[in-house]
Formats: C-alpha cells, structure tokens, sequence
C-alpha cells in the first residue's frame, strides 16, 4: 500500500517539477583535459550493451548537450564498471534520450526503465519526504569544499537513511553530485538584500527558498525554464538565479533583465544520484563491489568537470559583455542574517536540528 501511494504521489509531483525548471538544461561545453576524456560523437544516443554482459544498467541524465558535466559523470560509470566486471556488467548510456526533464527520469526509474538516474531533490516533498527541502535552504554550505565535507559525511549517510525509510527503500542516494552554485542576475546590480526590493524574481519552486527572496523584498515569481530567456528579455521578470554554466548556456545574460550577475552564492547546488533500493540489494556482492567503485569515481568526475566549468562559463559571460559583481563586493552576511531565521524554522518544523547542526558544524 504505501508503494503504491508514493506512486500516486509521485505522478502529481511530475507536473511540480516540469513547471519548477530549476536547471533541467545542460550547461555548456567545458575543455577537455587530461583526465577527462571527452564523450563519444554520438554520445546522446545509447550504446548497444555487450551481448555476454550477465547485468546490464541503464544509466540516465536529462542533459542532452554530451559535454555536460552529468553526461561526463555518466560516461566514466560506463567505463569504470565495465572494466571493474571484466564486461560481466553492460552500461547503456542515455543523455536526454530517456527524458530531457528530470521528472521524466525518475518515472522511468520507478517503472524500471531506467537504473540509475541523476534528478533534483525536490519531487520528494510530494512522495511524503518534506525533510529533502533541507538542499533548499539558501545559504546552507559556504564553499564547494564545505558541501562536500557534508554530503561525504554524516550529514549525507543520514539523508540517506531518511529516503530510504521514507520511500520503502523505492529511492537509494547512490552518491551526491553537484550543479554548481547560483547567483541573482538581474536588470540591475544587487550587493545586498534591499537591492532586491520590489523586482520580480524567477525562482525555483521550493516554499523556503521562496520564502527567503521574499525576506529580501523581491517578488519571486513562477516561469518555466525554457521561457525565462524570453521573459527576461521582454521584462516580464526583473532577474533570476542560476548558476553560471546555466544562465550563459541560455544566454540569458546577454537579456536587458540578466546583464548583471551578483555572486550571491546563495544556494550549493546538490542533485541525487539516483538508484531503486530493492534493485540494488538482488545484486551480488560482487556487483555491488564493481558498482560502488564505478559510482565513486564517476561522482569525482561530474565534481570535477562542473567545479572547473564555473571558471570557464563566469569568463563566457564577462567575454559577451555581462557585468559582474564579485563576490567580495556583496554584503553576505546580510543575506545569511535573512537566510538562517528560514533555515530554524524549517529544521523545527520537519524535526531536522540535528541534521542542520551536523552541516554547522562542519565548517
């Protein structure tokens, strides 16, 4: 029974997620270096699997652009496990061809078309799991290394435990992966929270980070992601925030209304990786060695390639002419002081102190 009212939730929770849009597209293209070889031509096409695999995974992202840092996450899973299972275990690839939102993945995992998928955490508040809107909060992490520190550490074995309990084990957190980190980009510059006053803001859905652009005075306003280029440049909506590699991939800074960037930094960004339980416990202990392995180094992969893409997609914009507002130049501790009243709330309301005195503390 409750299987079967997760998968009814789950349904309402897809249309949620379409609408929300919080970076569904992929971002742009980053160099290749030496340790990381870049994906194949065709690489948003699925291969055809070994035909003597004993196990084979479909393994999905909803970026259809190859060089996306999901798809080099998917690629070097692909690589790893099969040479971890001597070919014993088959990877299919699929780089937007399952599905290019999110919600469209994680369907597909819950009806088995698909093994592992990479999605935002946020249609989990509609299956029963309000505790996930804990990677809603702003100004939760302080640095890439601060989020990792927490999501490699108690605080993600214990976000772990919280999915599987309250999904009957239907979600697994594989690992954690990032999607860089989100600033304001606006008609106008914003240093501190009054700047915000009175603009409407494109904001992703969760109520607390909806909460806290309305503590700082701004409007936040619903737009789905594919038409936010348009809004911003016809002044539908005052700004947005995004992450670099995001926001220049649309080219929304080279609108009127996105122009200029503030590096807020106001959320880290984390997306699930994501596997079925119950498929995951009928493996051998020996696949489940290989795919732990190839898990860990294709989540160092995805890391890698979107922490070095934030350089290259800030210097894509400054080159198209978008003004920049440095970090160092914002007034962060007065975003923070309207950010943690939201963060306490919601930690005593969903029973959550521990596990936000655990990401305190790890600073």
């Amino acid at each position: 029974m409750k299987k079967k009212v997760i998968s009814m939730l789950l349904a309402s929770a897809m249309v949620i997620a379409t609408l929300a849009g919080c970076s569904t597209t992929a971002p742009g293209a980053p160099a290749a270096d030496a340790g990381s070889a870049a994906p194949a031509a065709d690489a948003g096409q699925a291969a055809a699997p070994a035909a003597d695999a004993e196990l084979t995974l479909i393994v999905a992202s909803n970026a259809t652009d190859a060089t996306n840092p999901y798809n080099y996450g998917l690629d070097k899973l692909k690589e790893v496990l099969e040479e971890k299972s001597g070919g014993k275990i088959a990877v299919t690839v699929h780089k937007g061809t399952l599905g290019e939102n999110e919600s469209e993945l994680v369907e597909k995992l819950q009806m088995g078309a698909a093994d592992l998928v990479v999605s935002s955490p946020g249609f989990m508040t509609a299956i029963g799991v309000p505790e996930i809107d804990i990677f809603s909060l702003e100004y939760l992490f302080d640095s890439f290394d601060h989020w990792e520190k927490c999501l490699d550490g108690d605080f993600g074995a214990a976000m772990r435990d919280i999915v599987k309990e309250k999904t009957n084990n239907q979600f697994r957190i594989m690992s954690y992966w990032s999607s860089s980190v989100r600033d304001v980009y606006a008609k106008q510059a914003v240093t501190k929270p009054e700047d915000l006053k009175g603009l409407s803001i494109r904001t992703q859905s969760a109520s607390v980070q909806q909460d806290f652009f309305k503590a700082c005075g701004a409007i936040p306003t619903t737009v789905a992601w594919g038409e936010l280029y348009q809004a911003l440049q016809q002044g539908v909506v005052d700004g947005a925030e995004n992450d670099y590699t995001n926001l220049t991939l649309k080219e929304h800074h080279k609108t009127p209304n996105g122009k200029y960037i503030s590096e807020t930094h106001h959320d880290f960004t984390t997306r699930l990786f994501l596997m079925d339980g119950n498929k995951y416990d009928a493996l051998t202990d020996e696949q489940k060695g290989w795919l732990n392995e190839a898990v860990e180094a294709c989540t160092a992969e995805e890391r890698a390639i979107t922490y070095r893409m934030f350089d290259e997609s800030k210097q894509k914009a400054i080159d198209d002419g978008a003004v920049i507002t440095e970090f160092k130049d914002i007034d962060i501790d007065a975003f923070k002081a309207l950010a943690i009243p939201i963060q306490d709330k919601f930690a005593a309301d969903n029973n959550m102190q521990e596990q936000l005195d655990m990401i305190r503390n790890a600073k």
